[in-house]
C-alpha cells in the first residue's frame, strides 16, 4: 500500500515538474520515474492521438518495456480488436468513449465484461497481453481543464506480483491534476522544439516503393511512426500524403509534416529527385528528430545525486536564465537563488559558473 509520505515526495515532484518549461508526450520519461517509487507498476503504457497523423482517432502507443513494442502491431489487427471489445467495455482505441465515459482511475474489474477465466481464453489476452507478461490493469484518461482528452496511462503488474487495489486508485486519483499538466503539450510544452538530434534519409519511388533507408532512418522511424511503421510493407498514411504533395509541387517549396511522440518532435520532408539507378524519378524523404531541450534535462537531473531543490536551479541555469529570474521561477528571493547555488556546486564540486554550466551541458552531447 502507498505511504502518505512516498505520495507527498510524489505531488511534490510532480508540482516541480510542471513548473518547468516541457510538457508533452516526450515528459514521460521522468514523469514515469517518478511514478514507480510510488505505485509500484511492473511496466506500463502510454496512449495517446499521434500527432500529424492526419486521423484524429489513430492512436500512438509508448510501452515502457520496448521488447513489448513487438506486439502492438498485432494489437491493431482487426480481429484482435473483435476480441478486445468482447472482454473489455471499452477498447483502448476507442479514445473519444473513454474519455466521455471513464472518470478516474479504472481498475480491471472496472474495465470488463467478461471473467477473468473468459478473459484469459480471449485472442486479445492470448495474443497481447499474455506475451507482454501483464495480467493485472489499472487506467486512466486524461484531459485538459476543459475537459480535451490527452492521453491514456496504464499500469500494469505481473501475475506474481498483487493486484492493484482501492489504495493504489486514491493515490493515482491524487496525482491525476499534475499528470494532466505535465502531459498536455500547451503553453510551454510546444515551443521548446530542442536542438536535432538525428536525420536519416529514405528514397522512395513516387508510388511509395520504398528504394533505399539509411542506417539512421532506419533507427527514427518506429521512434516516429511507431507500430505504423514495418519494413517491407506500405510507408505510414503521412508520408503517402507527402509524397503527392511533392510530385504536385516545384522542389522550391517542399512539402513538409509534423509528428510529435514521446521520443521528441520530427520533421519529415519531401524532396523530389531522379533516382541514380535509371529507374526514373525519385523522392528522398528526410527525417528530421529534435528532442527538447526541457525534457532530456528532465531526464537526466533526475538521475544525478541532488535535491529537488537543486535540480530545479540546475534546470534553470542551464537554459541560461539569470539569478533574478530564477528567483521569479522558483518563487524565492535572489538571496536564496545564490544560498542554493553555493550548495550546488559544492555537491558537485565545481567552482564557478562556467563549470557548473559545462557539466550542465553534458545532456546535449548524449
Amino acid at each position: 500500500m502507498p505511504s502518505l509520505h512516498s505520495t507527498g515526495q510524489a505531488i511534490a515532484r510532480l508540482q516541480h515538474m510542471t513548473r518547468m518549461e516541457a510538457g508533452g508526450p516526450p515528459m514521460i520519461g521522468p514523469l514515469l520515474e517518478t511514478l514507480h517509487g510510488v505505485l509500484g507498476f511492473d511496466s506500463s503504457a502510454y496512449m495517446y492521438r499521434a500527432d500529424g497523423s492526419g486521423d484524429e482517432h489513430e492512436l500512438a502507443v509508448h510501452l515502457e518495456v520496448p521488447a513489448a513494442q513487438s506486439v502492438v502491431a498485432d494489437y491493431f489487427d482487426a480481429r484482435i480488436l473483435r476480441s478486445e471489445r468482447q472482454v473489455l467495455l471499452r477498447s483502448s482505441r476507442d479514445f473519444a468513449d473513454a474519455v466521455r465515459y471513464e472518470h478516474g482511475p479504472q481498475l480491471r474489474e472496472q474495465l470488463m465484461r467478461v471473467s477473468i477465466p473468459e478473459l484469459h481464453r480471449s485472442d486479445f489476452y492470448n495474443v497481447v497481453m499474455r506475451p507482454m507478461g501483464f495480467e493485472d490493469c489499472m487506467s486512466l484518461v486524461l484531459r485538459t481543464p476543459q475537459g480535451q482528452g490527452i492521453g491514456t496511462l496504464k499500469f500494469y503488474r505481473e501475475a506474481a506480483s498483487s493486484p492493484f487495489g482501492p489504495a493504489d486508485a486514491a493515490v493515482l486519483a491524487r496525482l491525476e491534476p499534475w499528470l494532466a499538466q505535465i502531459l498536455h503539450a500547451g503553453e510551454g510544452g510546444g515551443t521548446d522544439d530542442g536542438s536535432v538530434h538525428s536525420e536519416g534519409l529514405l528514397i522512395t519511388t513516387p508510388a511509395g516503393r520504398l528504394l533505399w533507408l539509411s542506417p539512421e532512418a532506419e533507427k527514427l522511424m518506429p521512434l516516429a511512426f511507431g507500430w505504423r511503421w514495418r519494413r517491407g510493407r506500405e510507408l505510414p498514411q503521412e508520408m503517402q500524403v507527402l509524397l503527392q504533395h511533392a510530385h504536385l509541387q516545384q522542389p522550391a517549396r517542399q512539402p513538409i509534416t509534423e509528428v510529435r511522440t514521446v521520443h521528441g518532435h520530427f520533421s519529415v520532408r519531401a524532396v523530389p529527385m531522379k533516382a541514380a539507378t535509371g529507374m526514373g524519378e525519385a523522392v528522398g524523404i528526410y527525417v528530421t528528430q529534435r528532442i527538447p531541450r526541457g525534457a532530456r534535462l528532465q531526464a537526466w537531473l533526475q538521475t544525478q545525486p541532488l535535491s529537488q531543490r537543486q535540480q530545479e536551479l540546475a534546470y534553470w541555469l542551464a537554459l541560461g536564465l539569470s539569478e533574478s529570474q530564477v528567483a521569479t521561477r522558483m518563487d524565492i528571493s535572489a538571496n536564496t537563488v545564490v544560498y542554493h547555488r553555493r550548495q550546488l556546486y559544492n555537491s558537485l564540486g565545481v567552482q564557478d559558473r562556467g563549470e557548473l554550466l559545462a557539466w550542465l551541458s553534458a545532456p546535449e552531447g548524449n
